[in-house]
């Protein structure tokens, strides 16, 4: 199970009500604007956009923002902006890998901002390829519990090309290669299942086990990197003990 999962899922509780909101929603608007870019305003035919845009509904973010968002990324409007995807790599404390993706329309900004958080929270920027090779690119979709065996969420997307599925607490993790990701969600959709989200992400292959000091150490720094205006997604190969989870609260 990736501890950087369990961290997120706990901050997904609070999020809405987080002061960081607006942060939160310029991320959601910008994946949705550049999905629009890449694949066409039309979320039936953009199997990404219909994920961005389903992800934002689901964390509040107003329908006029979202349509905005995709009429700038097509083209049908004018103000978008030219973003561009860059992923910087290093370490944290107790010697955990960091990858942090952002979204720019500036570069020297963002490698400035991950580098001042990186060195000012107890991390070091790494060089190109550090720390990459000990992440995957997989598909992930979280499913909320409810009601659900785990057996329920299993059976669904195992013929979709699931390859497992971890409990998280409140949420199913269902991991699948990128290329299965689409086939996984529409099983899930044919099953009834709802789920909360549905995207390509970082999975680390091998993890380091933190204590209280290092949870804490690593957890601000984290925070640090997602105060930056240009991260979208930060991934590092920690695990925490449900004890150490509740001990940092």
């Amino acid at each position: 199970m990736s501890g950087h999962s369990k961290w997120a899922t706990t901050k997904h509780k609070k999020a809405v009500i987080d002061a960081k909101r607006g942060k939160l929603f310029a991320r959601l608007i910008k994946n949705v604007e550049v999905a629009a870019r890449t694949g066409g305003g039309d979320p039936a035919g953009n199997p990404t956009l219909y994920d961005a845009i389903q992800k934002a509904k689901k964390n509040s973010v107003p329908n006029d923002n979202i349509d905005r968002a995709v009429k700038r990324g097509s083209g049908q409007e004018g103000g978008g902006a030219d973003w561009q995807t860059v992923t910087y790599e290093g370490y944290g404390p107790s010697g955990v890998a960091i990858l942090i993706e952002c979204l720019t329309d500036n570069r020297n900004r963002a490698s400035t901002e991950v580098r001042t958080a990186l060195t000012r929270n107890g991390g070091t920027m790494g060089d190109a390829g550090s720390v990459a090779y000990m992440f995957s690119r997989k598909g992930v979709v979280i499913v909320p519990k409810a009601d659900l065996a785990e057996d329920d969420v299993l059976l669904a997307v195992l013929d979709a090309g699931a390859e497992e599925v971890n409990d998280l607490g409140e949420n199913y993790e269902v991991v699948s290669e990128p290329g299965d990701l689409l086939a996984v969600r529409n099983a899930l959709q044919e099953a009834g299942i709802e789920y909360e989200s549905a995207e390509s992400s970082f999975v680390p292959s091998v993890n380091v086990p933190l204590d209280e000091d290092g949870a804490r150490k690593v957890f601000k720094l984290i925070d640090a990197l997602e105060d930056c205006d240009d991260v979208q997604n930060v991934y590092a190969n920690f695990d925490v003990s449900d004890e150490v989870m509740s001990a940092v609260g």
